[in-house]
């Protein structure tokens, strides 16, 4: 009998611990983080849903809702951003509170559920170009391809979902031939692309019976905010134009120092937040520093200005440009026109805007005690008796003859004694009058006395 009663009590505790972990499991509130895509789609907002969902799995999500209104964008980072859609763990939303055009519309039919507000669209997937005309068939096939498997994978209409894309495809009773599909909310409820109309996220949490939850809006971090802000042209071009202002400035007072060093901090600026969200190639970069290696050379070693310098300065301003742009090895097929014009002009008034500055400000700085402290202006001249000559008295406008022949360095002999000789290139044979035109450093420099 004891022991029945312990049995029963041992069971009455384990019931208790059941009943008490559930009421507490049915306590915690369900998270819920909620992103937006309101802009193109591009390399941009690729990073952004790639650190939103990074977000999603550190704070341990239950649900993503993406907030959409977007006319589309770049077919490739809308491709990565479907890709990081399939490979999240929990539930995925949309909320098309407006458009969900051409990548939207993929990036849409990639999550769990749609839902749409009164007055939205989904649809016109068809691939452009920058001005607007239907890119090559590649592009399309590929489109449609990605359209319809992934609706396919969403169980979704995958025919629907190509006829978005190519307006050859005749569908009865949804399309004809001739138009590419774009739903408004009642049409996308009817065919399978739309869970239902809400007017809000909190609507969408009701419908699905979500009644304690914690809504999480994801924002960028300070750093991501940073980096957005040196994204700006306009910050941009400041940071050309110290790029460009700090490198002429030490090529013309070398060894000052805080110029070159404004340069690369600019410089860094400038490069790691477009490589960071993906505009900026590992060979656009290479490029810079390659034209930077040529102009180093024009200026220190090949004298003259000819090839060398011509090609640095292509391929440092070329790569300022394409660093801003989001091509694909020089393919512009889907790079704006506008786009291409603000990184033209960005990079255009930033190296002349850094020229003009270096003008404007470098006479001033020079002469100012700062500059003063930190760079060497002292001159060493001969009336304060310093000199880089061997000899004890100026040779400059003796005359003597050539002691042997000079091609071009060899020796003379002025008022009885001998010299190390050197001529300007000139070929001057034994026994030749010569004259002294400079007597710096160990040799004279002579030539032919008329």
């Amino acid at each position: 009998m004891g022991r029945l009663k312990s049995f029963v009590i041992i069971i009455c505790l384990l019931l208790q611990i059941l009943v008490t972990n559930q009421a507490i499991s049915q306590d915690e509130k369900a998270k819920v983080m909620v992103m937006e895509i309101k802009s193109e789609i591009d390399p941009r907002t690729n990073h952004y849903v790639d650190l939103a969902l990074e977000h999603a799995t550190a704070i341990e999500a239950d649900y993503v809702i993406i907030e959409m209104d977007t006319y589309g964008g770049i077919v490739t980072d809308a491709k990565d951003i479907v890709e990081n859609i399939l490979d999240f763990e929990k539930p995925i939303w949309v909320f098309i509170n407006k458009d969900a055009a051409s990548a939207g519309a993929l990036i849409s039919i990639a999550c769990d559920s749609i839902y749409m507000a009164a007055g939205a669209n989904i649809g016109a997937a068809t691939v452009v170009t920058q001005d607007g005309a239907a890119a090559p068939d590649k592009y399309q096939s590929y489109m449609r391809s990605t359209m319809r498997s992934i609706a396919e994978e969403k169980g979704r209409n995958p025919k629907i979902a190509e006829a978005m894309v190519d307006q050859t495809i005749e569908i009865d009773s949804v399309t004809k031939a001739g138009q590419v599909i774009t739903f408004s909310t009642s049409e996308a409820i009817k065919h399978g692309f739309c869970e239902a109309k809400v007017s809000s996220i909190e609507e969408i949490l009701e419908r699905n019976k979500i009644e304690d939850y914690e809504l999480v809006k994801y924002e960028l971090s300070t750093t991501d905010t940073i980096i957005e802000f040196f994204l700006n042209p306009f910050i941009s071009g400041i940071l050309i134009m110290v790029i460009v202002g700090g490198i002429w400035f030490e090529l013309q007072t070398p060894g000052v120092g805080f110029p070159i060093a404004a340069s690369l901090i600019a410089l860094v600026l400038y490069f790691v937040p477009y490589y960071l969200t993906g505009l900026a190639e590992n060979w656009e970069i290479i490029a810079f520093f390659l034209g930077l290696i040529l102009i180093g050379l024009e200026v220190f070693v090949i004298p003259g200005f000819g090839v060398a310098g011509i090609l640095g300065i292509t391929l440092t301003l070329g790569s300022l440009i394409l660093v801003m742009l989001n091509n694909d090895a020089f393919d512009f097929t889907f790079v704006e026109f506008d786009s291409i014009l603000i990184a033209v002009v960005v990079a255009s008034v930033g190296v002349v805007g850094g020229l003009i500055l270096l003008f404007m400000i470098g006479v001033k700085m020079t002469d100012s005690k700062f500059f003063a402290r930190v760079a060497l202006t002292d001159t060493m001249n001969r009336s304060e008796g310093y000199t880089s000559s061997f000899n004890d008295k100026t040779l400059v406008g003796k005359s003597g003859v050539a002691h042997t022949v000079l091609r071009p360095s060899g020796k003379v002999l002025i008022d009885g004694d001998v010299y190390d000789a050197y001529t300007r290139g000139d070929y001057i044979d034994k026994d030749q009058k010569v004259i002294v035109t400079s007597d710096e450093g160990t040799s004279l420099k002579v030539k032919l006395e008329a």
